[in-house]
């Protein structure tokens, strides 16, 4: 089985794309002079409206849409999987500030708009596994989360990659009722070690099939990490922090038992209460599809990835 796609690789013409628009707005300048170019907010429903490469072949089945759309774990909006696609509907995501500060020599914010052109898009066709033994292919559209690390610059300090997700009651009712979003000290909070945010899989994502993420797959902006179980993939970003030392991550806080902070896919490693041996594929036999299959290593990018963990204990460290 293929474990990458063609886009998996950045294109050489997008990597100098890249170059080229670091070098122009300046890695020393303050977030007022960052780009402000490209859709406006009436057109923020069509990703489409703006430029990014999209992936033409691939042997990833993806799944359905609807499915990716439909099947959510977002606690902010509650923790039935259809919850945030029926609670999440009025979010607002525009007006929007993410926020880049800690250990850093060149903190910024980007704007709703610098979200979306600040750096060229691409899609990525990804393999998506949640903790709980489910499995879906999302073909994911965003930039390198390495890209945004260059620009901040950070310090010798900066040993972990923290992100917060945003806090606002009012907009999100689990955040509001403790019992309807699960029991969860909010704000979301999650993180990387440095190398693994620097990875070129790392990816923080705008867009999913060609259009903007919808409030429930975590829009404006989120992380994914393809290699890793979903909750490490952290929605609605608004900040994200380098530091020099480990943060307590969300479910690590609320059960460190059984959320590791590593979180790797790892069919070795059971959850205290369900095996990680196999998947159940999230496809076009309905929600509860019964088709399983066995889960990869790294979630299939051991190749990719794996080095990052040599000679660490990866049943100690899940």
């Amino acid at each position: 089985m293929k474990k990458l796609t063609a886009y998996d690789v950045t294109p050489e013409s997008v990597f100098n794309q890249r170059r080229q628009i670091i070098k122009a707005v300046g890695l020393g300048l303050v977030a007022s002079s960052l780009p402000n170019i490209g859709v406006a907010a009436s057109d923020s429903k069509k990703l489409a409206a703006l430029d990014f490469k999209a992936t033409s072949t691939s042997d990833l089945v993806l799944t359905p849409e609807s499915k990716v759309t439909g099947y959510n774990n977002f606690y902010e909006f509650g923790t039935d999987k259809a919850a945030p696609a029926k609670f999440a509907q009025n979010f607002k995501t525009d007006p929007w500030q993410l926020e880049i500060t800690g250990e850093v020599e060149n903190p910024f914010v980007l704007n709703h708009t610098q979200l979306f052109n600040t750096f060229p898009l691409e899609e990525r066709i990804y393999r998506f596994r949640c903790v709980e033994a489910w499995a879906m292919v999302v073909p994911w559209i965003g930039f390198e989360l390495a890209r945004l690390i260059e620009m901040a610059r950070p310090t010798h300090k900066a040993k972990f990659v923290v992100f917060h997700t945003l806090h606002d009651p009012e907009q999100m009712p689990g955040q509001k009722n403790k019992f309807f979003g699960g029991g969860i000290d909010y704000p979301y909070v999650e993180a990387l070690t440095i190398e693994e945010a620097l990875n070129s899989l790392t990816l923080l994502s705008v867009g999913l099939y060609g259009k903007m993420l919808p409030p429930q797959n975590g829009a404006p902006i989120r992380l994914v990490v393809p290699w890793k179980y979903g909750f490490k993939s952290i929605k609605s970003i608004v900040k994200i922090t380098f530091s020099e030392t480990r943060p307590r991550t969300t479910w690590e806080s609320l059960a460190p038992d059984e959320y590791g902070f590593y979180a790797n896919v790892n069919p070795n490693v059971d959850h205290p209460r369900w095996s990680q041996a196999s998947e159940r594929v999230i496809g076009g036999g309905g929600l509860l599809a019964v088709k399983r299959q066995p889960t990869l290593m790294f979630n299939g990018y051991e190749k990719e990835v794996g080095d990052l963990y040599k000679g660490l204990d990866l049943r100690v460290n899940f």
